[in-house]
């Protein structure tokens, strides 16, 4: 008799996983490219943080404090938050994960709109969920799909807001009437990678739901408008008992030293974020504008309120003829073929020269 052959393999789940692609820095042949596809912040990182962070460095040979309450405690002063609700993690992205492995599983369903950010459903893979994609509203958010596609195996729903990688904007009315039209069993995961370049009325207010209402987890990050990416710190907030849960899976000493002590002092420094958001939004407005006066060409942008800009290219420049002709130029931005936009590219606000250069070089792959 024949022995049969054992083969080491992972889970099946594991096996349809697309692994995340993160936004490149070089061209194909190694040349530096002027960088806007990862949307860090152009400005780079306040003085206040970089101090902290090179106080730290004095002592590397210490664990960093595995709770980090001091962390907690400024975040929580700054927002009016209770401390021992704030969670933290090596980026948000790890937040989601955590979210998705204490609620969803094998059996269980994972959902989140078109066009989401990538990793919700390796999230949901990654445990064994099933991934449920809802149809959009021209690449926006739509309320009304998501509640349609909630079944008994719903247990997460993510929602980015704004969102990556259109960078639309849901009101705060849609988010309070998509929370209320969700089961109390299910999880609702506010993505606010992006909300501190909103305004003070575009708020969609998703702290203080997440203060009252037992199924609502925000997330936000230190890795745009604070300029810390390079440390990987995110934040989140929800009840006790969903607070509980994910600490019982978060790994220790998730948060350097270092880290900790440049995300304190950027968590105070105004003066920084808001010269940030002043910056984007005016590039943005300027880089919006500049490309919708080609639209004879077939571009068109999609309204953002983030640090990006989502373009589709619709007339005879291909996105990914644009996206190469750009590189040729020295810039290199995100094309999204894996993402289902293979007609868009998302370029992030760089600084005043960056966009101007961006684009005269968009302007002449166009009209030359």
């Amino acid at each position: 008799m024949t022995e049969t052959t054992r083969i080491l393999q992972p889970k099946p789940w594991i096996s349809g996983i697309a692994p995340y692609v993160p936004g490149k820095s070089a061209g194909a042949d190694g040349r530096p490219l002027v960088k806007l596809s990862a949307n860090e912040n152009p400005l780079g990182t306040g003085e206040k943080a970089r101090a902290a962070f090179r106080a730290a460095a004095d002592d590397l040979a210490r664990y960093p404090d595995p709770g980090a309450a001091a962390l907690r405690e400024a975040i929580a002063a700054k927002y009016d938050l209770d401390p021992a609700r704030v969670i933290y993690g090596t980026g948000s992205d790890e937040l989601l994960h955590l979210a998705t492995s204490a609620y969803a599983g094998p059996g269980d369903e994972v959902l989140y709109v078109r066009y989401g950010f990538a990793v919700y459903e390796i999230a949901a893979r990654r445990v064994g969920a099933t991934p449920v994609e809802a149809p959009d509203c021209d690449y926006a958010t739509d309320v009304d799909a998501l509640l349609a596609a909630v079944t008994d195996k719903t247990r997460v729903v993510f929602v980015a807001n704004p969102n990556n990688p259109t960078g639309t904007l849901s009101s705060r009315a849609d988010i309070a009437r998509l929370h209320a039209g969700l089961p109390a069993d299910v999880l609702f995961v506010l993505d606010q990678a992006y909300a501190e370049y909103l305004e003070a009325d575009e708020d969609d207010d998703g702290l203080a739901l997440a203060e009252t209402a037992a199924n609502v987890f925000v997330t936000r990050t230190f890795s745009k408008i604070h300029g810390l990416a390079a440390e990987r710190i995110g934040w989140g907030y929800a009840s006790s008992e969903v607070i509980s849960a994910l600490h019982k899976i978060r790994a220790p000493f998730n948060v350097t030293r270092c880290g900790q002590e440049a995300a304190i002092a950027a968590i105070g420094d105004d003066d920084f974020v808001n010269q940030s958001r002043a910056q984007n939004a005016e590039w943005r407005s300027w880089l919006k504008a500049e490309l919708e006066s080609l639209g004879n060409h077939g571009v068109r942008v999609v309204p953002s309120a983030t640090n990006f800009l989502l373009v589709l290219f619709e007339g005879k420049v291909t996105a990914e003829a644009m996206n190469n002709a750009l590189m040729e130029a020295g810039y290199i931005v995100r094309w999204l073929p894996s993402q289902g936009l293979p007609h868009a590219l998302r370029m992030t606000i760089g600084t005043e020269d960056e966009t101007r250069g961006l684009a005269a070089a968009i302007r002449a792959a166009l009209e030359g």
